[in-house]
């Protein structure tokens, strides 16, 4: 076949380049497979003794600052698995993904990427100088600092150079949110959160891997992926202090109890599941059994209703873009919202949650709200969609 000319004595010299890797490496550094052999073993110790919170172990593993730093956290796992060394004589670079899993909160290990820097001394043994995320990764709260932790009803409050009395008030928040939730969305899930709370917007952003500008104003985010196994770890609610702290105390309670809806609701929120929906739940639960009317909740979509710009259709998910225009933000949430607060009120609040679950259970996007619209309240997208522009216009107008 053309291009695919054979030529003789391949396959002897590649069968003698695996033979002799392990050895002398094949183009390669010798004792590669040796170092990296090492390495793991070192990593192994480090791990075990930052689980124990061990601060006497080995300097070698240099886990004495980060056990340090990791004294509060309740861990239950923590482990690393070299996927790569790179050395330089003496000194080398370990690329590692980092298992780690808290006590009581997480189903299965949270995965992060990280990069180790290595020295070896004249004895030949090496040790880990230092810790950090990998190229393109996100922050660990510890990388940030010591972690101060605090135990709720039903939550886990963990934060970096906040007061205990701050992180004690986000636990009350958490304790009332996660009842809330379970009141709104029956059964199937943990009933408890883990709360992040870092020392400003910058360490949001870290923690997410994301510039500060796509958060700023954002007063919380929860992490998690859609189309997640039930193991899945739980999200973690991570919380902007600078956007946090100029809410009023409804602001703050409904933006935690908002966030720990995503938490509850995660195993049902699949790519199939529009923002208007995941986003409109959330808000509709954060403000259930608040005394705030439309007026006061959506005051930028009511603004627009009544200067006659009513959406001619329900939020797309571009609208939800954090980078865009504010009021564009505003009443895409809003929208969302009052979508959902119809369906709450025309439908009962039971089918609400059953038509959240049939649009997750799709197997795309395409055509999962309308089977749901049409399965579970029995209308179609274009009568659905004229009767929340009705809605809207009714309590705005």
């Amino acid at each position: 076949m053309a291009g695919r000319r054979r030529v003789p004595g391949t396959r002897v010299v590649v069968a003698l380049c695996l033979l002799l890797a392990g050895l002398v490496g094949c183009g390669g550094e010798p004792g590669a497979d040796g170092t990296r052999t090492e390495v793991q073993q070192l990593l192994d110790r480090r791990a075990e003794a930052l689980l124990g919170h061990d601060r006497t172990a080995s300097p070698r593993t240099g886990a004495a600052d980060w056990a340090s730093r990791l004294r509060e956290v309740p861990l239950a796992e923590w482990s690393y698995q070299v996927t790569g060394v790179r050395r330089d004589g003496d000194q080398a670079v370990a690329e590692a993904e980092l298992r780690y899993r808290v006590q009581g909160y997480d189903r299965a290990p949270v995965t992060a990427k990280r990069t180790l820097g290595l020295a070896r001394d004249a004895d030949g043994d090496w040790s880990v100088r230092t810790e950090r995320p990998a190229e393109g990764a996100a922050e660990q709260l510890w990388d940030q600092g010591r972690v101060e932790a605090v135990r709720g009803d039903h939550s886990l409050v963990l934060g970096v150079g906040r007061s205990e009395n701050d992180l004690r008030a986000f636990a009350g928040l958490a304790d009332r949110a996660v009842p809330a939730v379970s009141r709104a969305w029956d059964g199937d899930w943990s009933g408890h959160v883990v709360v992040l709370v870092p020392k400003s917007l910058t360490g949001m952003a870290a923690l997410l891997g994301s510039p500060e500008s796509s958060y700023r104003g954002i007063a919380a985010v929860t992490t998690g992926e859609t189309d997640a196994p039930a193991k899945a770890p739980a999200d973690r609610i991570i919380v902007n202090p600078d956007a946090y702290g100029v809410l009023g105390d409804l602001g703050r309670q409904v933006v935690l109890t908002h966030e720990t809806t995503h938490v509850a609701t995660r195993a049902h929120t699949t790519r199939a599941t529009p923002l208007w929906l995941s986003e409109g739940y959330a808000d509709w639960v954060g403000y259930r059994g608040a005394s705030r009317t439309p007026d006061e909740a959506a005051p930028e979509l009511a603004r627009a209703v009544r200067e006659g710009r009513v959406p001619a259709a329900l939020p797309a998910d571009a609208d939800f873009g954090f980078t865009g225009e504010s009021g564009r933000l505003a009443r895409a949430y809003e929208g969302g919202w009052m979508a959902c607060r119809m369906i709450a009120g025309q439908w009962g609040e039971t089918r609400l949650a059953a038509f959240y679950r049939a649009v997750g259970a799709h197997d795309g996007r395409e055509g999962a709200v309308a089977d749901a619209l049409e399965k579970v309240l029995g209308t179609s997208t274009e009568r659905f969609t004229e009767r929340w522009r009705a809605y809207l216009r009714t309590e705005f107008g």
